[in-house]
Protein backbone atom coordinates (compact mmCIF):
# COMPACT_ATOMS: atom_id res chain seq x y z
CA UNK A 1 0.00 0.00 0.00
CA UNK A 2 1.38 3.42 -0.95
CA UNK A 3 1.41 6.39 1.39
CA UNK A 4 0.88 10.05 0.56
CA UNK A 5 1.78 12.67 3.14
CA UNK A 6 0.14 16.08 3.49
CA UNK A 7 2.07 18.57 5.61
CA UNK A 8 0.08 21.62 6.74
CA UNK A 9 1.73 24.72 8.20
CA UNK A 10 0.51 28.17 9.21
CA UNK A 11 1.33 30.76 6.56
CA UNK A 12 4.38 32.88 7.53
CA UNK A 13 2.30 35.99 8.20
CA UNK A 14 0.00 34.13 10.61
CA UNK A 15 0.82 34.14 14.33
CA UNK A 16 1.61 30.70 15.76
CA UNK A 17 0.99 30.76 19.54
CA UNK A 18 1.72 27.04 19.96
CA UNK A 19 5.02 27.33 18.13
CA UNK A 20 5.90 30.41 20.19
CA UNK A 21 5.15 28.55 23.44
CA UNK A 22 7.31 25.60 22.34
CA UNK A 23 10.12 27.97 21.34
CA UNK A 24 9.98 29.60 24.78
CA UNK A 25 10.00 26.25 26.58
CA UNK A 26 12.98 25.04 24.56
CA UNK A 27 14.87 28.23 25.34
CA UNK A 28 14.22 27.80 29.07
CA UNK A 29 15.53 24.23 28.79
CA UNK A 30 18.79 25.50 27.28
CA UNK A 31 17.98 24.91 23.60
CA UNK A 32 18.79 28.40 22.37
CA UNK A 33 18.61 29.60 18.78
CA UNK A 34 15.61 27.46 17.80
CA UNK A 35 12.41 28.95 16.38
CA UNK A 36 9.48 26.53 16.17
CA UNK A 37 6.34 26.74 14.04
CA UNK A 38 3.85 23.97 14.69
CA UNK A 39 1.87 22.31 11.93
CA UNK A 40 0.01 19.11 11.13
CA UNK A 41 0.97 15.97 9.23
CA UNK A 42 -1.56 13.66 7.59
CA UNK A 43 -0.51 10.21 6.36
CA UNK A 44 -2.92 8.83 3.78
CA UNK A 45 -2.68 5.20 2.73
CA UNK A 46 -3.68 4.65 -0.89
CA UNK A 47 -4.88 1.31 -2.24
CA UNK A 48 -2.73 0.31 -5.21
CA UNK A 49 -0.17 2.64 -6.71
CA UNK A 50 -0.19 6.41 -6.52
CA UNK A 51 -1.34 7.78 -9.87
CA UNK A 52 -1.61 11.39 -11.03
CA UNK A 53 -5.37 11.14 -10.59
CA UNK A 54 -4.95 9.94 -7.01
CA UNK A 55 -2.53 12.79 -6.22
CA UNK A 56 -5.03 15.29 -7.61
CA UNK A 57 -7.69 13.72 -5.38
CA UNK A 58 -5.45 14.01 -2.28
CA UNK A 59 -4.64 17.66 -3.12
CA UNK A 60 -8.34 18.41 -3.44
CA UNK A 61 -9.00 16.74 -0.07
CA UNK A 62 -6.20 18.79 1.51
CA UNK A 63 -7.57 22.02 0.07
CA UNK A 64 -11.18 21.31 1.07
CA UNK A 65 -10.76 19.59 4.44
CA UNK A 66 -7.25 19.10 5.81
CA UNK A 67 -6.00 22.70 5.54
CA UNK A 68 -7.65 26.05 6.12
CA UNK A 69 -6.13 27.68 3.05
CA UNK A 70 -6.91 31.17 4.34
CA UNK A 71 -4.29 30.80 7.09
CA UNK A 72 -2.43 27.58 6.21
CA UNK A 73 -0.40 26.26 3.31
CA UNK A 74 0.15 22.60 2.51
CA UNK A 75 2.46 20.30 0.59
CA UNK A 76 1.72 16.84 -0.73
CA UNK A 77 4.36 14.19 -1.35
CA UNK A 78 4.64 10.44 -1.79
CA UNK A 79 6.43 8.72 1.06
CA UNK A 80 8.88 6.00 0.15
CA UNK A 81 8.41 2.74 2.02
Amino acid sequence: MARVVVDVMPKPEILDPQGKAITGSLSRMGFDGLNVRQGKRFEIEVDGGVTEERLVQVKEAAEKLLANTVIESFTVHIEDN
